[in-house]
């Protein structure tokens, strides 16, 4: 859509920012003179009311936290289209994604870096409110006098402890999230320490810890990461012994809390040495099966406390099938469940073309370089309408087209433009439903892509997946 002059009583001054479900604004607030960050649910999710629900739950969940080291929500309302809005903290710093690929941190900076992240999590924690979704794209920083102030952002994921005490849904960012969240069990504030302790491996070295894409990938995880010196030489052995123990894949061998991990890495920067009592995680005595309470039944006591009966804690391997198909099952949901449709990145040789696509969408066809299908039957893609996937290519055109062209048992849409982008979304009768986009990357050159899916979550993750990287 093109800018709208303002969002209630907020005026625009450009976006920083969009995913699938939302785009964020730098805005004014005329009143107070201030610049905010105004984030609004995106017009073809309006009508959903799962997505709606849990738009403002985000809200809600930041509202609770009174924290420099946390986005605060000041305002929230519904714009004139019926769209709703919150009104966040405008971090004017970037993201902690952007200084990792701008470069390798000095260790002093990771460490003040993690430290306040650490500090926003606590606050969350002591509000009862799990993250879910810690990663250095939400990881803000806002300008002060004294510097720059790390701040925890995106809650789309957030759950609250009392939910998350039962077994959750699987979700969050492959690189970063914790093997139990994957797995969908009950899930502690460990889950957030381990991916805090993913994001401090990115910040010493510049990659993510194990570098796997996919969730399937999560699951067969069963040891911490190669060493941080394998990626960075420099690397002092007592915070890479800190931030390892942090990744252990049994929550059980890990950091008991964040203060024991925050203060560990303090003090391994500050002195170079392994902190007195740390044993390493290999070599702590593992919990004997029947008394690890993971896979537990509660009931309340007497007392009005809870008694926990203990079974046998379940492998990795054998909840592997069940989380399957929660996953697919998460896939047909509304709001957070498109962190973890896509799970294949698709390049073309030798071109500046990418997408990333569901694992069954497992073929691939190149015409020359410049153009892809990746599909469940990349032949019948001209010819049978039923096929799901996508196309990416390149359009020579110095104008964005008004008019399209509907495929086969679709109707024509009315186009929708944001910026230097323009969007048919298709109604279709017995055949997959199709969105398609043409963005103008430079002077005369378009990047063209048309998806294919029932399913609204995999339709816009894999269209806004499609890259030109020349």
């Amino acid at each position: 859509m093109d800018q709208p002059p303002r969002i209630g009583r907020y005026s625009l001054v450009r976006r920083v920012g969009a995913g699938g479900f939302a785009t964020v604004w730098l805005a004014r607030d005329e009143q107070l003179d201030a610049e905010v960050a105004v984030k609004i649910l995106s017009e073809n999710w309006v009508e959903d009311e799962d997505v709606r629900r849990r738009f403002l739950a985000e809200g809600r969940f930041l509202r609770k936290v009174d924290s420099l080291y946390v986005v605060g929500v000041h305002d929230i309302g519904e714009a004139d289209d019926g769209r709703p809005f919150m009104v966040l903290t405008y971090a004017d710093g970037g993201t902690l994604a952007d200084r990792i690929k701008a470069g390798q941190l000095e260790f002093g900076e990771a460490v003040r870096i993690i430290t306040q992240v650490g500090r926003g999590l606590k606050h969350l924690h002591a509000r009862g409110v799990l993250h879910r979704d810690v990663k250095p794209a939400n990881v803000l920083f806002r300008t002060d006098p004294a510097g720059d102030r790390a701040m925890l952002s995106d809650l789309g994921l957030g759950k609250s402890l009392a939910e998350v005490s039962r077994i959750t849904m699987p979700g969050g960012t492959p690189a970063y999230v914790a093997p139990e969240q994957v797995l969908g069990e009950r899930l502690d504030h460990r889950a957030d320490l381990y991916s805090l302790g993913a994001v401090a491996y990115a910040a010493f070295t510049g990659q993510a810890p194990h570098g796997v894409v996919s969730l399937g990938a999560v699951m067969q995880i069963d040891s911490p990461p190669p060493s941080m010196t394998t990626l960075r030489e420099d690397v002092p052995d007592a915070i890479d012994v800190v931030v390892r123990r942090a990744l252990e894949p049994d929550r059980d061998q890990r950091w008991p809390d964040l203060d024991s991990f925050l203060n560990a890495l303090r003090e391994a920067h500050t002195t170079g040495k392994v902190p007195a009592g740390l044993v390493p995680a290999a070599e702590m005595p593992k919990p004997s099966p029947a008394a690890v309470p993971v896979d537990q039944e509660t009931a309340p006591a007497s007392s009005g406390q809870t008694t926990v009966a203990a079974k046998p804690k379940r492998s990795r391997r054998a909840g592997v099938i069940t989380a399957l198909a929660a996953v697919v099952l998460a896939a047909a949901g509304g709001y957070g469940g498109y962190r973890y449709v896509l799970t294949r990145p698709v390049e073309v040789d030798n071109t500046p073309l990418s997408v990333k696509v569901p694992r069954d969408w497992h073929q691939k066809a190149v015409d020359a370089g410049k153009s892809l299908v990746v599909s469940t039957d990349t032949a019948a893609w001209q010819t049978n309408p039923n096929t799901e996937g996508v196309f990416v290519g390149l359009v020579n055109s110095r104008t964005l087209p008004s008019t399209a062209t509907a495929p086969e048992g679709c109707s024509p849409a009315t186009p929708e433009k944001s910026g230097d982008a323009v969007t048919f979304r298709y109604s279709c009768n017995n055949v997959p439903t199709v969105v398609e986009r043409y963005q103008q990357v430079n002077d005369t050159t378009q990047l063209r892509v048309q998806v294919r899916d029932d399913n609204p979550t995999t339709r816009q993750e894999v269209l806004d997946s499609a890259k030109y990287q020349p």
